[in-house]
């Protein structure tokens, strides 16, 4: 999710730092979020965002209502940054205006044991993983039950977008890259 304003120009996505979750299993079943924040469209400091239902509230209507230090009770643009954009921790940005998940639904953004790569999860009503709209599409067609309060154009599979240059210390990023740069030689060497 990107609050954060890379350009004054574009409305900016809002980045949400991230770290791999402490077990390194091979399939990964819980979010890797670790903490929120979001970019003050004046000053560009970074705001920590307390939970998640508010950061994707925030996420929800940046476009419509850009987010300031001011909307914090007791911050301005004064205050020193709750956090700075580092590679002390994986970061991901979110673009703006993904829409908050329907009830009895969670969305969540797991990033990849390798590092290169991020995948959204819807969590439904029955507990089962939406990986796309298909799934979506199959879970409503089998309850019928929720497609008054369900719909599947309000779920996002959008990706957060990984901020390179915060895990390009990686020894499992910088290999991933070297593979594909090599794969990517090879075949234009063919041509």
């Amino acid at each position: 999710m990107s609050t954060s304003l890379s350009t004054m120009s574009s409305p900016a996505p809002v980045p949400v730092p991230v770290s791999p979750g402490p077990s390194q299993r091979k399939r990964v079943s819980r979010e890797s979020i670790g903490m929120y924040a979001v970019q003050c469209c004046e000053c560009r400091k970074w705001r920590t965002v307390p939970t998640k239902d508010e950061f994707e509230t925030i996420r929800e209507n940046f476009n419509d209502d850009p987010w300031f230090c001011s909307k914090r009770p007791g911050c301005s643009c004064e205050d020193p940054a709750d956090i700075e954009h580092d590679s002390s921790r994986i970061w991901l940005m979110d673009r703006p205006n993904i829409p908050k998940p329907p009830p009895k639904t969670e969305r969540l953004v797991i990033l990849r044991r390798d590092l290169a790569k991020t995948d959204v999860h819807y969590v439904l009503p029955n507990g089962k993983r939406a990986k796309g709209t298909e799934d979506v599409q199959k879970f409503l067609d089998a309850n019928p039950e929720y497609k008054d309060s369900l719909a599947v154009e309000s779920f996002s599979f959008t990706l957060p977008r990984i901020v390179e240059e915060t895990v390009s210390d990686s020894s499992a990023w910088r290999t991933k890259r070297a593979k594909r740069r090599g794969r990517k030689n090879a075949s234009s060497s063919k041509n």
